[in-house]
C-alpha cells in the first residue's frame, strides 16, 4: 500500500475537499467551460472508494483516470454539440452584410454630408447607395457591404423593376 504519511481515514474528506474545490474553481474562475468538472466528479468518486476503504492507489487511479476519460467524452459531446448547434449570425457591423433596411433620410450617391440614413432590425445605420443615383427615404434597400461605419445598399426591386428603373 502507498504511505503518504496521512491516516487512511483522512482520504475521504482529502478527496470530498478536493471535488468541491475543483466545482467551485469550475463555476467561479473557469465560468462553467466544463474544463476542471470532469476531476472534480472523479475526486467524488474517489472519495465514496475512500469511504469503503479502497486502497490508496485505485483512489488515485480513478482520480487520474476517470478524469482523464470524463474530459474526453465531454469533449467529445461539446464537439458534437458544437457542430450541431444553429450559429449566431455574427457579431459587429459585418453581421449586416445580407440584411434589408428601410431608408429613413435620404442617401445622396455621394453622401458627403453623411446625412444618409438607413434602419436595419431596429439599429440606425450610415448610408451610402451603390451606383450613381441616390436613394430617396421610405425606400426599402439591401445592404451589400460595409464601408467603414456605414453600409452600402441598393435599392430592392420591386415590380420585377429594377431600383434605377423605379426612381424614374
Amino acid at each position: 500500500m502507498l504511505d503518504l504519511g496521512l491516516d487512511p481515514d483522512v482520504w475521504p474528506w482529502i478527496w470530498l475537499s478536493a471535488a468541491v474545490i475543483f466545482a467551485l474553481v469550475e463555476l467561479a474562475v473557469v465560468g462553467g467551460s466544463f474544463i476542471i468538472l470532469p476531476w472534480a466528479i472523479s475526486a467524488f468518486v474517489a472519495a465514496i472508494l475512500a469511504f469503503y476503504d479502497v486502497p490508496v492507489e485505485v483512489q488515485w487511479t480513478v482520480f487520474v483516470f476517470g478524469g482523464a476519460i470524463l474530459f474526453f467524452f465531454l469533449y467529445r459531446w461539446a464537439q458534437r454539440f458544437m457542430r450541431n448547434a444553429p450559429r449566431n449570425p455574427g457579431v459587429g457591423a459585418g453581421r449586416m452584410v445580407g440584411m434589408t433596411g428601410i431608408v429613413t433620410a435620404d442617401i445622396s450617391h455621394d453622401d458627403e454630408d453623411r446625412k444618409g440614413r438607413v434602419k436595419i432590425e431596429g439599429e440606425l445605420w450610415g448610408a451610402l447607395a451603390d451606383g450613381d443615383d441616390g436613394i430617396p427615404a421610405g425606400r426599402r434597400v439591401t445592404v451589400l457591404a460595409m464601408k467603414g461605419t456605414r453600409v452600402v445598399v441598393t435599392p430592392i426591386a420591386l415590380n420585377g423593376l429594377s431600383g434605377e428603373e423605379q426612381q424614374q
